[in-house]
């Protein structure tokens, strides 16, 4: 996958993650993600939407998108950062 094509799955299931959120707090956190995202390349790729609405499914191909973002140069730091503020988030959603 192209580094454009990579961003954008990451991003789509950012935002697929942020619609299907269970609290507001946790659609916050994953737009914010989407915003840390965009400082990664210098444009900002488009996002597709995603028939997936299973958040441990989205969280899978986030991952599997960050690795292929570490393979085109990210650094292993701001990935492992991205991935954990996602589940992170997705933690926050979970009811009391």
């Amino acid at each position: 996958m192209t580094l454009a094509h990579t961003i954008a799955e990451a991003r789509s299931c950012l935002a697929a993650l942020a619609d299907h959120a269970r609290s507001v707090e946790a659609s916050i956190e994953y737009d914010r993600l989407l915003i840390h995202l965009d400082g990664i390349g210098d444009y900002v790729a488009g996002t597709c939407s995603l028939d997936e609405a299973d958040p441990e499914r989205l969280l899978a191909r986030l991952e599997m998108a960050v690795e292929e973002l570490v393979a085109c140069g990210l650094d292993c730091l701001s990935a492992e950062l991205l991935l954990d503020m996602a589940i992170g988030a997705g933690e926050s959603s979970e009811p009391r």
